[in-house]
């Protein structure tokens, strides 16, 4: 990933982490609008925790753009773990635009058509490494992702 994306990523992810967690809720209705069936997998979870802990996650995915050891051992965990609850592979599409849609409605007029295509690029990256982890782990678990 070049430093320019980077950069932008990070700098847009400053703005928005002090709205971050209220706006979780919008990610998840946003997601659950595009994705119906992601909804189920929530059924049972306590939704203002998991609000939390995506921003979390996301926060510590910027932090580590720059640390690919890291960021790929990461994320390839968190894709492991995904398989085990029960996420498919198109849902990372559905994941992505409803990213997308989260921090343009929380930036405004700062998500430019340049931040946007940093975190397209950025989520790209990160998404191939937890799809490559999930296929991985299916094969292993004997599920079809």
């Amino acid at each position: 990933m070049q430093a320019e994306t980077e950069r932008l990523v990070r700098e847009s992810w400053a703005r928005f982490e002090p709205i971050a967690v209220p706006s979780a809720r919008y990610f998840y209705e946003k997601l659950f609008e595009l994705d119906p069936e992601a909804s189920r997998l929530f059924s049972q979870t306590d939704m203002e925790a998991q609000c939390k802990k995506l921003m979390r996650m996301f926060a510590e995915i910027v932090r580590t753009l720059d640390q690919p050891e890291t960021l790929v051992a990461e994320v390839a965990d968190l894709g492991r773990r995904h398989v085990q609850y029960g996420v498919h592979d198109s849902q990372y599409d559905s994941v992505g635009t409803a990213l997308l849609w989260t921090l343009e409605q929380g930036l405004g007029e700062a998500f430019t058509p340049e931040v946007r295509d940093a975190w397209t690029e950025a989520y790209l990256y990160v998404s191939a490494i937890a799809r490559r982890a999930t296929i991985r782990a299916s094969r292993e678990y004997h599920i079809i992702p």
